[in-house]
Formats: structure tokens, sequence, C-alpha cells
């Protein structure tokens, strides 16, 4: 990002989600990661944000170290957006399904409500998340729920040459657009957030159009009263405050798809350098130290691995050999995320690194900060490398 009022735009986010008492969740979606008891503490990182959030960032964004239920709590869930964030009453709200469909259809959250209710799991990540020096917590998994997309859009009927889905927001906003050959002459329009994907990403079965979240109402910071939930994408496909879904038989060029959330890298291609620009989409395995805590001599080092089905977590203390972590395995839920631990017996005073790679059932390995899929990466959008945490033991 060139300056702090771009970023404004694309990352901050203000509001509150409404209150949640814990005795909602059933009690095995609250499984700790570790409980912190008599005798015990936490060794504090000493690689905090090197720079503080922006005072009107308000993005309620996870503190690791105080990482201890599987499932996020509404008013501890990250929030961001682009544009206002609009006030909506489920009274006036509508949804329209129209464009290359046979059958366009106007609903209302009543009318979605009655079709075949779906849950899921789903770790939503911001695709800028760790990508800025301040940013880091915008994760965390909640319990969706809602109707399957693909259905509906099935019943609409789709029509042959079709290409892709857009999903568009409520939230408004002005674009400013300079023309090509005449730089004195913007154009200013206004523009709905809106981001798109193909028809057979659209059909994935698991795509819900999202009314619940955690067993309560979408909370305005999320959504309300409908959103999008895409499992295994980044939060930016997550698309909230849904008021049109548009087929349509050409790609969506809009902001949010072709000149903003795009993924800039340096390739070699036969000796030469060349640059490629692709549009955030998909979620990318990762995983991250949360906590250090101590006990009786013993420490014990706690994390969260997500992205993608995760087979293992290995972790590397002061550039040692990789040690296998072991997974939490009472959570199967496939897009959630996996909480780890290691326990750390042998431990000198002095200044300590911690590393974590997730690797996922396919093989794939989360990337080390000087892989060229990370280090040859000119944006701050998908930053999954191997994150280094570091504490000091007196």
């Amino acid at each position: 990002m060139s300056d702090w009022k771009v970023s404004r735009r694309e990352l901050l986010a203000q509001g509150s989600a409404a209150a949640l008492g814990m005795a909602l969740f059933h009690p095995s979606l609250m499984a700790q990661t570790s409980t912190i008891g008599q005798g015990e503490r936490i060794i504090p990182f000493l690689d905090q944000p090197a720079a503080p959030a922006p005072a009107d960032a308000g993005m309620n964004l996870l503190k690791w170290e105080d990482l201890n239920s599987w499932i996020t709590p509404n008013p501890q869930f990250f929030y961001a957006w682009h544009y206002d964030q609009p006030v909506l009453s489920e009274k006036d709200w509508k949804l329209q399904i129209t464009g290359l469909v046979k059958r366009p259809m106007t609903l209302s959250l009543a009318d979605i409500k009655a079709r075949q209710r779906q849950e899921t799991i789903f770790t939503m990540e911001c695709s800028g998340n760790d990508g800025l020096k301040w940013f880091r917590g915008g994760v965390g998994n909640a319990k969706w729920a809602g109707t399957a997309l693909a259905p509906l859009l099935k019943e609409a009927g789709v029509m042959p040459g079709a290409l892709e889905v857009v999903f568009t927001g409520s939230d408004e906003g002005e674009e400013q657009i300079r023309e090509f050959l005449d730089d004195i002459r913007p154009i200013k329009m206004k523009q709905n957030f809106a981001r798109s994907m193909s028809i057979d990403d659209a059909m994935d079965p698991h795509h819900l159009l999202c009314y619940e979240m955690n067993g309560d109402p979408l909370p305005s910071a999320n959504g309300f009263p409908l959103r999008l939930i895409a499992p295994g994408w980044f939060g930016i496909a997550n698309v909230k405050w849904l008021k049109r879904i548009e087929v349509r038989n050409t790609r969506l060029m809009n902001r949010f798809m072709a000149r903003d959330y795009v993924t800039i890298r340096e390739e070699d291609s036969q000796g030469r350098k060349v640059w490629t620009e692709t549009s955030v989409g998909r979620a990318l395995i990762k995983s991250m130290t949360a906590k250090v805590t101590r006990r009786d001599g013993r420490y014990r080092i706690d994390g969260a691995a997500w992205g993608a089905p995760i087979a293992r977590v290995e972790v590397r203390i002061d550039n040692g050999p990789w040690m296998a972590a072991t997974i939490d395995r009472s959570h199967e839920a496939e897009f959630a995320w996996k909480f780890w631990s290691l326990d750390w017996e042998r431990l000198n005073p002095g200044e300590h690194t911690i590393v974590s790679r997730a690797i996922d059932t396919k093989g794939a390995v989360q990337p080390a900060m000087d892989d060229p899929r990370i280090a040859k990466k000119h944006t701050y959008w998908e930053s999954n490398g191997q994150i280094t945490r570091r504490i000091r033991i007196s």
C-alpha cells in the first residue's frame, strides 16, 4: 500500500458485535488450547506488532495470547469493510437473483430461512492478515448457518454461456477513475462492494447464504442480515450485507477484482524476470504460534493451523530440527482450524525463536519467508509465510 488513506478503504472497520454469553455454545465447541491454571503463566512474546494499529482501525483483531476456544465468540470475531457499514432492517431487506437466469427471483429473509438449513464451521482469515506491520490477528473460527447457494442458482436456471456469478453487498462508496487519455477529468461514480467467482466455484455445495453466526443472527459488523460464506476462501470473497446475486457472461473487473486485492509477484521465466498479477481468492495453508506457557519449570507451546486440510504441524526452536507437534483431533470440521501443542522441557535462559509450519493432506508445506512465493511477492495480500515468534526466558 502506498499510504494510509488507501489502507483505510481496504482494511478499516468500526462498530461492535452484540454480546454473546459463553453458555450459548456447546461445550465441545469451546474446547481450550490450554487452561491457564494456578502456578501457570504466559511468557510474553517479544515480537509484538512493530507498529501499533491505527487509532481508527477498530478491527477487533485476535490477540493470540488470549486464544482459548476453538469457536471464536461473536464479540471477539474480527471485522472489516470497505465503504460504509450499512444499517439494514430485516423487514425492508430483499435479495435479488438476476442476470443470465431463466427465472429471476426476489427473496425476503423469511423466504431464505424457509429453505433447507445447512451449517458449516469455517475459519475465516482476512487476506491482508500478517501482511502489514500492525495487522496480526485477522482470523477467527465460527459456526455459520444458512441455506446452500447452489440449489438457488439451479432453481433460478443459469443460462448457457454464463461465466461467473457476481455477489453485491449493500455497502456503498465513491470510486474515482481517471480516463486513459485525459488525466484532468476523473470519473467519479457510486459503487457497491462486489466480488465474483466462476459458475463452477459458485456451485460448490459448501457455499452458504448465511444468516446465523454461532447460533445468533449475524452481527451487523459481520454482514446482517445475509452474507455469503465460501469455506476455503479468504474473507474478501465472503461478501457481507448481500443484496444482489447476478449471473453474467463477462468478467467483473471492478476495484476489488482487478485493481485491489491483487497479488503481484516477480517470477523467473527462462532467465528473464516477469511479473504476475493474480486476484486474491482461495485461502492458503498457514500456522501461528499462539502462546508459550510455563508451569513447574516446564514450557508448552500452543498454536493453530488452517487454510487447508491439516495433516501435521512441525515446530522449530532456535533453528534446530523440525519437531512434530501434537494436533488436537477432537474437532474434525473440514474447513476449521486445528489446534496444536508442543511440550518444551529443556530450556536455557535467554532469547529463543519459535517457528511453526503446517503441512496439508496433499503434502503442501507452508512456505518459509525466503521461499520465492513469499520473498518475491510485492503486495501484502496472501502472506502465509512461516512466522517467527521470539520470547525471553529469565
